[in-house]
């Protein structure tokens, strides 16, 4: 254990056992902290994570109508994830992998129950910070009000999924973020430029995140241009059941599977 603790320590050349370390370290630490600690940085995220719609509505107002227009706008879309996964507060996306992966490494019912805490808090936190934020794009004067019509725009089309293509879309948004979380730590300096790759890939690939898009939901809902069933059956439901299959079933399960054989017993770990 102790060659592993150093190669993490010094970042150098991470194994994908050291990354899984790695991870799962910050996992745990996240699963240790208070509960208020969790809601309150999950507000944060659901508030600052608007940047994003925000970010692509102003491409979207302000870029000439040319072809190239949907791939430049959509670097928009990083704007919020850079904002919240380089500023650590709690993105429910994230946490379908980094707090994943130490219950995985220690399946007793404990671990489990509080993982589902963790997720109910982050997720209930998230998604009121994304109604506050689109309440005050809505009614405030917060923003200019040429945006508003491309913010319109943004949030139908992201809520207007059929429900298995919402689903279906949420799949490989919810792998790319477990995806970001997975790279990180061997980014050496570079994170910036990985978020920003990915998460523009999930917008360009027109792919649907359950917190972001939240915002979007919410921004309808408070108009009332959205009914409470479509946004909770049509929209909220199977993004956030894709993003879990994505992030977890999918990526954790095969990075787990990956290094299983490879590591120390959790009773010697922490």
């Amino acid at each position: 254990m102790s060659h592993n603790t150093a190669a993490i320590d010094d970042s150098e050349k991470l194994s994908s056992k050291d990354i899984f370390e790695v991870i799962r370290r910050d996992g745990h630490e996240e699963l240790e902290r208070p509960n208020v600690s969790l809601f309150w940085s999950g507000v944060a995220a659901g508030l600052m994570i608007s940047l994003s719609v925000l970010g692509e509505a102003i491409f979207r107002t302000y870029l000439p109508e040319t072809d190239w227009r949907y791939l430049l706008e959509n670097v928009g879309y990083s704007l919020g994830f850079l904002v919240v996964i380089l500023g650590r507060m709690q993105l429910f996306t994230e946490n379908t992998i980094t707090t994943v992966l130490p219950v995985m490494h220690n399946p007793v019912w404990a671990m489990f129950r509080r993982l589902i805490v963790l997720w109910s808090i982050v997720l209930f936190a998230n998604v009121i910070g994304a109604f506050v934020v689109a309440t005050a794009f809505a009614y405030g004067s917060f923003i200019p009000a040429e945006l508003l019509p491309a913010i319109t725009e943004l949030s139908e089309h992201a809520t207007g999924f059929s429900t298995s293509e919402a689903f279906q879309r949420a799949i490989p948004a919810g792998i790319l973020v477990a995806a970001i979380v997975w790279m990180l730590p061997e980014a050496e300096g570079f994170g910036f430029f990985i978020i920003l790759t990915f998460t523009w890939l999930i917008a360009a690939g027109d792919f649907t995140h359950i917190v972001a898009g939240s915002v979007e939901m919410a921004f309808l809902m408070v108009q009332g241009m959205l009914p409470l069933d479509r946004a909770f059956l049509d929209f909220f439901l199977p993004v956030l059941f894709g993003n879990i299959l994505g992030g977890t079933v999918i990526f954790a399960l095969l990075a787990f599977g990956q290094v299983r054989r490879e590591l120390p017993d959790a009773k010697d770990q922490k």
